[in-house]
C-alpha cells in the first residue's frame, strides 16, 4: 500500500492533539496538522494517510451527523462527534449540579442528539429516592430517567444503548467510568475517587475514549466536567431548546420577548399555571443571562 494513500478510518480515542484511528483491523496513532489539530473529536470519521506501519495523519473529518461539544467565549471544546444518545450521569453522591444537567440536555437538543438521564449509585436507599423524586420534571417534559447502580444493577439502561453510539457525560465523580466497566468488564477504566471534603468527584479520565459494547453499538466516556458552557448558543434560539417553552412561543404580548420580567408572558404565565417547572424558568433564566452578559 502506499504510504500516500488516503485511507478512512474511526476516531476510537483523543489525547489532546493524538487520535486513535480504526480502520478495519488497524489501530493507527494519529496527529492533526494545524487548525484541524483542535478539531478533530472522538466519533468522528477521518481521512488519514500512514506516516509509517502504525502511524498517521488525519488529513481530512468526514461530514458529521451530530457534533456534542460546549464552549466559553472564542474557544470549544468538543466531546464526541456522530453520536446518537447522551447519557448525563448523576448520582446522588457527589451532589450533582442541576444547572449542569439542564446544560447537557440543550446542548443535546440543539445537536438533535437524544437524552436520557442515568442515575447512578441508585442503592445508596432514601439519598437515591430523595434524587430520584427530583428528576420529576424532567420524566414529565419525557426525557427518559434511569435508576442503575454501576457495582449492582446496570440493566435499566441497556435497551437506550442498544444500536447507537452513546456519550457518556456530566460531573466527574458520578460514575461514568464504573458505568462502563459494568456494561464491558475488561475494560479497566480508570475510576473516580470521591472527595468528600469538596463533595466533588477528582477527574480521572482526561482523554475521550469510545468501546465497543456490541456489533451495532459503542460507548463513548468523555472526562468530567463542572461547568457546561453553551457560547455557541445565540440567545435567539434559547427559549425554542427547551421543549415545554414551545407550545407557548409566539403568544407574548412582545415578538422580542426574553421572558424575564416583560408584562404578558405568555412563558411567564405558564410557569405560574404550573405548565412550566420552577427548576427549568430558573434554567432558562440563567443560560440566557450567560449568553447576554
Amino acid at each position: 500500500m502506499s504510504s500516500t494513500a488516503r485511507l478512512e478510518g474511526l476516531v476510537t480515542a483523543s489525547y489532546g492533539r493524538h487520535y486513535q484511528v480504526e480502520s478495519g483491523e488497524l489501530q493507527i496513532e494519529c496527529v492533526a496538522r494545524g487548525k484541524q489539530s483542535e478539531s478533530v473529536a472522538c466519533g468522528d470519521r477521518v481521512e488519514f494517510k500512514l506516516t509509517s506501519p502504525d502511524q498517521g495523519v488525519v488529513e481530512r473529518i468526514l461530514p458529521r451527523a451530530s457534533l456534542l461539544y460546549r464552549s466559553v467565549a472564542h474557544r470549544s471544546k468538543l466531546i464526541a462527534a456522530n453520536v446518537d444518545l447522551a447519557v448525563i450521569v448523576i448520582a446522588p453522591i457527589p451532589s450533582y449540579y442541576d444547572a449542569l444537567v439542564n446544560r447537557c440536555l440543550i446542548a443535546a437538543q440543539a445537536a438533535n442528539i437524544e437524552a436520557v438521564i442515568c442515575l447512578n449509585k441508585s442503592d445508596l436507599g432514601e439519598t437515591a429516592d430523595a434524587v430520584f423524586a427530583q428528576l420529576a420534571p424532567y420524566r414529565n417534559l419525557g426525557y427518559a430517567v434511569v435508576r442503575v447502580s454501576a457495582h449492582h444493577d446496570i440493566n435499566a439502561l441497556r435497551p437506550h444503548l442498544e444500536g447507537k453510539i452513546s456519550a457518556f457525560v456530566g460531573q466527574s465523580g458520578m460514575g461514568k467510568s464504573s458505568l462502563i466497566n459494568a456494561l464491558i468488564p475488561g475494560t479497566a477504566t480508570a475510576t473516580a475517587s470521591i472527595s468528600t471534603a469538596l463533595d466533588s468527584g477528582k477527574h480521572t479520565t482526561t482523554s475521550a475514549k469510545m468501546y465497543r459494547l456490541d456489533a451495532s453499538s459503542r460507548l463513548i466516556d468523555s472526562p468530567g466536567m463542572q461547568a457546561f458552557g453553551l457560547n455557541h448558543l445565540s440567545a435567539g434560539e434559547l427559549d425554542h431548546l427547551f421543549i415545554e417553552f414551545r407550545p407557548h412561543i409566539g403568544h407574548c404580548k412582545f415578538s422580542n420577548c426574553r421572558h424575564i420580567h416583560e408584562p404578558d408572558c405568555a412563558i411567564l404565565a405558564a410557569c405560574q399555571q404550573g405548565k412550566i417547572s420552577a427548576v427549568r424558568m430558573s434554567a432558562y433564566q440563567e443560560i440566557l443571562k450567560s449568553l447576554t452578559s
